[in-house]
């Protein structure tokens, strides 16, 4: 009997544009003897099928549980409608027309079939730095426009050569309609400048290599920016890399060669892995993972100095692995850029601006049209959890439990700045920016923030912003014409969790991180919240104290910790430049700020155990502080107290005596600052359960990106019934703030 035949009209949303969808399907309907077509709409694929009905229900059910494994596919719409008589499934050329629901990839590691080609060579695109196929290569930093077609990249000037076009025709090609498609022939090719004579192609990549086995700091231009490249293992080079860059102590990451059945062993050389450690290695965005470096680590002792972990990587492009394959060895490769500028894309400007840094720049010839810095995680309560949403981690999409009244973009806070757009139920939040100190970041972050909108085709009508008058991004967000909602910035690290877990509707959020403008003007940083998003009340925090300094405070930890001491009655004796300038301008109550953050206690305790006066990046005392921390469960009980606007506070004095005294090791203080902190939080939502109904506590802030800490305070809730929860997707640190401000903000019924 002859099957019965039907045709469906199929709609399938998601991520499923520059992930090699469209040749699944293809494959697909041709090994079930289906005809019809597939194209790309705006950020959709469209289908149109006929056939037996039982393999039309075959090849419906194969579209999301059969995807490719980059593909986020979800079935939109299926209906029945009648049959064209197609004689054979073909792909037809993309639409433009309609309103997108744009979904745009990640920049996608190097899989294992292209780094094969690599190392063939018999193959055509043996040791080529642009090979790559539907399941990898560029995306994000390549795409201009949707629908993701060739001509809609940085591509669209490199013409396919024969052998390349019939890739790209033939279905049963892994490079079936891949659009960074290239070979040696007809693709982007290397140069290195900074020598006496310009080489390009694969003597491009040999002299580099000299120049980095000789010592040197060569910067190479990879997927989403410029490296700066050294040999991990030589003194002499990352000292000459800290030197040139300015950088006397912030830890650099580490790009490893692939070695070993799991590509690990080279890691495994420098550091302890633990299974969510390799995972997240191996991961396909191929993060930057803090891993924990063991005492026969071959590293320079420069690459992390006063740290136990190390920032290391594998290699997520075919440039990257052949570097690596060829030195030998880890190879240090920090953001190329300036300070905490965006990462420099441009080859011209990279030789402008990195002159004085790198003795040579390895070159390509493909136009990265955005930056994307790379991620970073850390593992934390046994799973990673993001430092810095970059390359292979963002465009990160999440679905909003409400829909929003109107489009908004988030423009985040002053450090580690990040954007998030906002329509319907979908939230994107873009890759990191960085610090907004300079007019070339704010630059960044202003085309950036048009850019979003014209890739998703949304139009904010609205923008959140922080209280902050001095942030970049808040005076950026007030110049504009339209609408702004200033949301607090605790609150808004509160909303971003809770919206990361929207079954949750009441919620009691410990939000601790170094400063955020308060309510009252003071300086908040170590604040619960009982309540959800749009309706957050205050209701515990630390004891306050006035702090001397100003802006100076992030970066010189004596001044948190002899403004603690003073505020006790007790004297700063360490003979520290300024110090009793500080003292007179505290004791008069000038460049004063009354401050309730528990960075500023990690501050002070850095300076109090470790005696670090001065800092020279962002959150150096309180990481070498974790650093220190040994494995003692001893700890302080630390007072609390109701204050008369009935918040809940902890008295951090107990600690001052313990922090310095000299007779207990530095380990064991560091670690019982640490235990007394996080029993303290745990102490305040035992006292708040008691009147506050709540399902689950938030920890959220850049104090929680501290593992000692956290899992502390985790294994303390479980203890006493409670559950908690961190950040998953969204970084806890100020990368997530834009996500946070965007919730608020479509969650606020009145107010500014």
């Amino acid at each position: 009997m002859k099957e019965a035949t039907a045709a469906r009209r199929i709609v399938v949303a998601g991520r499923v544009q520059g992930v090699g969808y469209r040749p699944f399907v293809y494959r697909r309907a041709r090994e079930l003897a289906l005809t019809g077509w597939v194209r790309n709409g705006s950020g959709e694929v469209e289908i149109h099928v006929e056939g037996a009905r039982e393999r039309l229900a075959r090849f419906e059910s194969s579209l999301t549980d059969e995807a490719p494994p980059l593909a986020r596919a979800r079935l939109k719409a299926s209906t029945a409608v009648a049959s064209t008589g197609a004689r054979e499934f073909r792909i037809l050329a993309s639409l433009a027309e309609g309103d997108p629901e744009v979904h745009l990839p990640p920049d996608l590691f190097c899989c294992d079939e292209c780094l094969a080609e690599l190392g063939d060579p018999a193959g055509r695109r043996f040791r080529y730095a642009f090979t790559n196929c539907t399941q990898c290569g560029p995306r994000y930093t390549i795409i201009a426009g949707l629908p993701y077609d060739r001509p809609r990249t940085s591509m669209a000037d490199f013409a396919l050569c024969p052998e390349c076009g019939r890739e790209y025709g033939d279905p049963a090609d892994r490079r079936f309609h891949a659009q960074p498609l290239a070979c040696p022939a007809c693709g982007p090719t290397l140069a290195l400048a900074g020598t006496q004579a310009i080489e390009r192609g694969d003597a491009a990549l040999a002299a580099a290599l000299d120049r980095l086995r000789a010592g040197a700091v060569v910067a190479v231009k990879g997927v989403g920016g410029y490296h700066l490249l050294c040999d991990a293992c030589n003194d002499g080079a990352v000292a000459a890399l800290r030197a040139r860059k300015r950088r006397p102590a912030k830890p650099l990451a580490v790009l490893f060669p692939l070695r070993g059945d799991d590509g690990l062993d080279a890691v495994r050389e420098c550091a302890s892995l633990g299974r969510a450690e390799e995972e997240a290695l191996v991961d396909p965005a191929r993060p930057i993972v803090l891993v924990r470096r063991h005492a026969r680590c071959p590293l320079s002792r420069h690459v992390a100095p006063g740290l136990a972990e190390i920032g290391a990587f594998l290699p997520y492009s075919p440039l990257h692995a052949l570097l690596l394959e060829g030195f030998g060895g880890p190879l240090v490769a920090t953001s190329g850029n300036v300070g905490g500028e965006p990462v420099i894309t441009d080859n011209a400007d990279a030789e402008a601006r990195l002159g004085a840094v790198a003795d040579a720049f390895l070159h390509h010839d493909r136009p990265i049209l955005r930056p994307a810095d790379d991620s970073v995680v850390r593992i934390v309560g046994g799973r990673a959890r993001p430092i810095r949403l970059g390359r292979g981690l963002a465009p990160l999409e999440l679905e909003l439990a409400e829909p929003l009244a109107e489009p908004i973009l988030a423009a985040g806070g002053h450090i580690k700045s990040a954007i998030a757009l906002g329509w319907g139920r979908r939230a994107v939040v873009a890759p990191h920016v960085g610090d907004l100190d300079s007019p070339h970041a704010l630059e960044v972050f202003a085309r950036l923030a048009s850019d979003l909108q014209r890739l998703y085709g949304v139009e904010a009508r609205r923008i959140a912003c922080d209280l902050h008058p001095r942030y970049a991004s808040t005076r950026w967000a007030l110049a504009q014409e339209l609408p702004v909602a200033r949301v607090q910035h605790h609150r808004a690290h509160a909303s971003a969790i809770a919206a990361e877990h929207p079954g949750i509707e009441r919620w009691l959020v410990f939000a601790w991180d170094g400063f955020g403008l308060g309510d009252d003007g003071e300086l908040w940083g170590g604040e619960a919240f009982a309540g959800a998003p749009g309706r957050w009340e205050r209701v515990a925090s630390v004891r306050p104290f006035r702090v001397a300094g100003g802006d100076l405070v992030g970066r010189e930890p004596w001044r948190s910790a002899a403004s603690l001491l003073w505020e006790c009655a007790r004297p700063w004796t360490p003979p520290v430049e300024d110090a009793a300038l500080a003292e007179a301008a505290w004791r008069s109550s000038l460049n004063t700020v009354r401050t309730s953050s528990a960075g500023r206690l990690f501050d002070a305790a850095a300076s109090l155990v470790l005696g670090i006066d001065r800092a020279s990046f962002e959150g150096e005392g309180p990481m070498r502080l974790e650093s220190a921390a040994g494995d003692t469960a001893e700890s302080v009980a630390l007072p609390l107290a109701v204050d008369g606007d009935g918040i809940l506070r902890f008295d951090w004095e107990p600690l001052l005596d313990l922090a310095r005294d000299p007779s207990l090791a530095v380990e064991r203080r560091a670690r019982i600052v640490h235990n007394a902190l996080a029993d303290a939080l745990v102490a305040q939502a035992a006292a708040l359960s008691r009147d506050i109904r709540f399902e689950a506590v938030g920890l959220t802030g850049g104090v929680f990106q501290n593992r000692v800490l956290a899992e502390r305070v985790l294994a303390g809730l479980a203890a006493i019934g409670v559950r908690a929860v961190l950040p998953e997707r969204v970084p806890a640190n100020d990368g997530g703030l834009a996500f946070g401000q965007l919730v608020e903000a479509s969650r606020r019924t009145e107010g500014p």
